[in-house]
């Protein structure tokens, strides 16, 4: 169902205006804006969309429906968090995370960290393509190896997401890598090939500033002791190299296409085994005054799954590593979701969004322009719709005649929607990806954010691209969209 009338500029800016507002409101009065400020501003702004739907001549019904159809649409990654919160929870006391802690403090140089940290997040993305996956489960080791050697952790989080990204945006096995191309109406590979050109330069500045700032760090501040962190470790848990037959078994599972539900439970139950077979002491201390060995087992993996669970060692740096809140942890980041998801699809009913970007699509005349207008509209659903799949999925479908109309080829949409779309998706705090890793990691969207250097030099280095003409492809006279092929 479709309003009787279309908004104005400024009354399509109007809900989004007093988001801005609201969020501006939140930073200032609340330490932790996530636990229900935010929320709460989305739900305003979506009443106010609400009311300028209604005033445009759209049901009720039709407003409810979209609403409903958004939330769906973000239900696979809501379930997702949701098992991942249990996943980290047994992979705590199974000794997985701790034991990759222990034994990267050994292999990994504290000037090289920022460094290997891109790579290895970069490595194992790419191979399962999910950032998601690989923040949960790498990410969060890297993470208090980081903090172990005393490098601050919003720099670490920012390492960890831009190999993480890097891999979300080049793996075939990634989502919305398959999505982009799909929306811009061109093939996987010829999309993941044609990426490589503006994706490998922002690697290698991203990797050259993560050197710089390794080894320019003052390590001299680090509050935590090395030789403790592992002492304290392999007081609390039995560090054995078969605990990394989880996350093999895991990758495995992942290259082999299971769907990432599946995956992640597989991956859950994998820890919760192998805490039961090898941290008898660990599952002790969590069911307290439980005696009998098999009830205490299902007691301390069912609360990991859950719930609050901090084990306790002689260092109190370490406990801090130490610590998961499990399914539990991630209700409020559920929470945020369902509000932004509300916010959005009434912004969408009432066609308030097509609304704004019209005037965008109209001025962009040239091939630069027009690749700058894709960024900025990217950018703006991330910020507005708060899902990476509408700021994927709707600039594409804007777009697509706008780039035939210019002759450009659809992959180079595509690249555009993924260095735009997919990339920043993580530097907005109530969006899905930016809620999701600040719990994942427990650090703030806003600190990591300056930090995610692949994220905020990708939209930048697909603008210049387009605008200095660098490999920008464009249709043979006479070749019509569907007689394209592949080739360069």
């Amino acid at each position: 169902m479709k309003t009787k009338r279309e908004a104005s500029l400024l009354l399509a800016l109007l809900p989004i205006l007093i988001l801005i507002a609201l969020l501006t409101f939140n930073v200032l009065l609340f330490e932790d804006t996530l636990s229900g400020a935010n929320q709460i501003a989305l739900m305003l702004a979506a009443a106010v969309a609400g009311v300028i739907a209604i005033q445009l001549g759209l049901g009720w019904d039709g407003i409810k429906k979209k609403i409903v159809s958004t939330i769906g649409s973000a239900m696979p990654s809501i379930l997702i968090l949701l098992l991942i919160g249990s996943l980290a929870g047994t992979w705590l006391i199974s000794g997985v995370v701790p034991a990759m802690i222990y034994y990267g403090l050994d292999i990994i140089s504290p000037r090289l960290f920022l460094f290997t940290a891109v790579i290895v997040s970069a490595v194992v993305s790419v191979a399962t393509g999910s950032s998601w996956s690989t923040i949960a489960t790498i990410g969060v080791a890297l993470l208090g190896i980081g903090q172990a050697i005393g490098i601050n952790e919003a720099i670490v989080a920012g390492a960890i997401i831009s190999g993480a990204y890097f891999g979300d945006k080049m793996s075939p096995l990634s989502d919305t890598t398959n999505l982009a191309p799909a929306m811009a109406g061109t093939d996987l590979f010829t999309h993941i090939r044609y990426m490589v050109y503006t994706t490998v330069p922002t690697l290698v500045i991203t990797l050259i500033i993560f050197l710089i700032i390794g080894f320019r760090y003052d390590f001299s501040n680090a509050t935590v002791d090395v030789a403790n962190v592992k002492t304290a470790i392999e007081g609390t848990f039995s560090v054995n190299p078969l605990l990394f037959l989880v996350p093999v078994l895991l990758l495995a599972v992942i290259i082999m296409k299971v769907p990432p539900l599946p995956a992640l439970l597989i991956g859950t139950l994998l820890g919760g085994i192998f805490a039961i077979i090898f941290q008898p002491d660990v599952i002790r201390q969590i069911a307290g005054d439980i005696e009998n060995y098999s009830t205490a087992s299902y007691f301390s993996v069912m609360k990991a799954m859950f719930g609050d669970v901090s084990l306790v060692t002689p260092d109190e740096n370490v406990n801090e590593l130490l610590s998961t809140s499990g399914m539990r942890g991630m209700l409020d980041t559920v929470w945020l979701i369902l509000s932004a998801m509300v916010f959005g699809g009434v912004m969408e009913s009432a066609g308030l969004l097509k609304r704004i970007t019209q005037p965008i699509i109209k001025y962009a005349k040239t091939s630069g322009s027009l690749v700058a207008s894709t960024v900025g509209t990217c950018i703006f659903f991330n910020t507005t719709a708060s899902d990476q799949y509408i700021a994927l999925v709707v600039p594409g479908r804007m777009f697509r005649k706008a780039y035939e109309d210019q002759g450009l080829k659809p992959e180079v949409l595509s690249r555009t929607l993924e260095d735009s779309g997919t990339i920043t998706s993580v530097l907005i705090p109530w969006n899905t990806c930016g809620a999701t890793q600040s719990k994942v990691l427990g650090v703030d969207t806003w600190a990591y954010a300056p930090y995610a250097f692949f994220n905020i030099i990708s939209p930048f280095m697909t603008v210049l691209f387009a605008y200095l003409n660098i490999k920008i492809r464009r249709f043979a006279k006479g070749e019509k969209p569907e007689e394209q092929t592949s080739e360069e």
